[in-house]
């Protein structure tokens, strides 16, 4: 047991290969997570970590999934994690927990890595090479992420007009001390959220749309090289009788025509989890409207398993997807709901969880499989800048960059 950015425990594995530690890795923890995704196994014990312990999923790595792995090659990802898989034995990770298989499935991924003297991106992206991302910053936090009155949970800077990641990357920071002394100049400059973005109370969602143009702008860039990427994490919010939503209980068609005014009147890229994780017709209608203009993200939606995917893509519900680990529980499934995505013409986009630490596997993770975007948080506090510095170091070995978004 570890604790993570929030100071909730998570689960460290460390993986031995002949006696020698090649590989560890921490588990990330979500706040707003969807209903479809892999059980994170907590112990419910009030008395310990106010119930959130993860000791029951420590064992089960030391108990089970120990006794089953040891001696098999450590760089034959695949056949680890469908040991694990079947070692379960049910559809959601509920007996072992997501949080025990994935830590392992990712000490054994660097491992693996290790074993053959290459750099984790370079094992995962194999004979492809890597592709550095465009960085998605959230720089301005509401929803689940802040105490708040903003409910678009994530308002993100996404510098793409740049020839390089590091130039990309410097932008994006440089918009983000924009931003701070943009608030600071409205008196709004209050705390941050728990990726890092500024937290300030606004009187609409808006409100921070104009805002992160100030922000960009004040940095003496324009719109064309940074344009702006919302989380709306609508699930948080759609009720039974419609989406609750600055006051007022709107339709998932009200909702399209809301955003549609937004894309009209700033210079939104990418708007993820629009709508909620069980309103298909709502997603489908607005990626039919508006998917020739903006990425349509799923998240809650298809919580990175092919299953779900596969539903989305029968219905054109969104045009791009989110990958979180944790989400489905090992490496390998992750893998298999990307290839899936990029077949059928989705994009992918890798992000990092609310609840981190200093574990960068993202970054590699992202540069390896060519996913050409990354979200991980704004570009402060340690446990998201590590991965922007993970960033910085492959880029000395990967130049390859290219915006999908032109």
């Amino acid at each position: 047991m570890v604790l993570d950015s929030r100071g909730q425990p998570t689960v460290e594995v460390d993986c031995y290969v002949d006696g020698v530690l090649l590989g560890r890795a921490i588990v990330p923890s979500g706040a707003s997570t969807g209903a479809y995704e892999a059980l994170e196994l907590r112990d419910g014990d009030l008395q310990r970590y106010l119930g959130k312990g993860v000791q029951q999923a420590v064992n089960h790595v030391k108990d089970h999934l120990e006794e089953a792995l040891v001696g098999l090659p450590v760089d034959e990802q695949r056949v680890l994690d469908e040991v694990m898989i079947e070692l379960d034995g049910t559809p959601n990770k509920s007996k072992i927990g997501a949080n025990a298989m994935l830590g392992v499935s990712l000490a054994c991924l660097h491992a693996g890595a290790a074993s053959h003297e290459l750099p984790l991106w370079k094992y995962v992206g194999g004979v492809a090479g890597g592709l550095m991302p465009v960085p998605m910053l959230n720089i301005l936090n509401g929803g689940a992420h802040a105490a708040s009155n903003v409910d678009v949970q994530e308002f993100m800077v996404m510098p793409h007009g740049f020839d390089t990641f590091a130039e990309g990357l410097r932008a994006g920071v440089e918009t983000y001390h924009s931003l701070k002394a943009e608030l600071k100049k409205d008196g709004l400059l209050g705390g941050i959220g728990d990726e890092g973005g500024f937290a300030p109370n606004l009187p609409t969602n808006e409100e921070g749309l104009k805002y992160m143009v100030r922000a960009i702008e004040g940095a003496g860039y324009s719109t064309e090289e940074i344009g702006i990427a919302l989380d709306v994490a609508s699930t948080e919010f759609h009720h039974d009788d419609g989406y609750h939503i600055e006051g007022k209980v709107v339709s998932s068609e009200e909702l399209g025509e809301m955003y549609a005014g937004w894309l009209d009147d700033y210079p939104i890229l990418s708007i993820e989890d629009g709508f909620g994780e069980d309103d298909w017709a709502g997603w489908a209608a607005f990626t039919r409207a508006q998917g020739h203009r903006v990425q349509s993200v799923g998240d809650d939606l298809f919580v990175t398993q092919s299953e779900r995917l596969s539903q989305g893509i029968e219905l054109g519900a969104a045009n791009a997807m989110l990958v979180k680990l944790n989400q489905v529980g090992t490496v390998t499934e992750t893998l298999e709901a990307m290839d899936l995505a990029t077949t059928n013409g989705l994009n992918n986009v890798v992000s990092h969880r609310s609840g981190e630490s200093e574990d960068v596997t993202i970054a590699d993770f992202a540069v390896g499989t060519r996913a050409g975007q990354i979200k991980t948080g704004a570009p402060a506090r340690s446990d998201r800048v590590a991965k922007y510095n993970q960033l910085l170091r492959i880029a000395e070995d990967v130049h390859e960059y290219k915006s999908p978004f032109g």
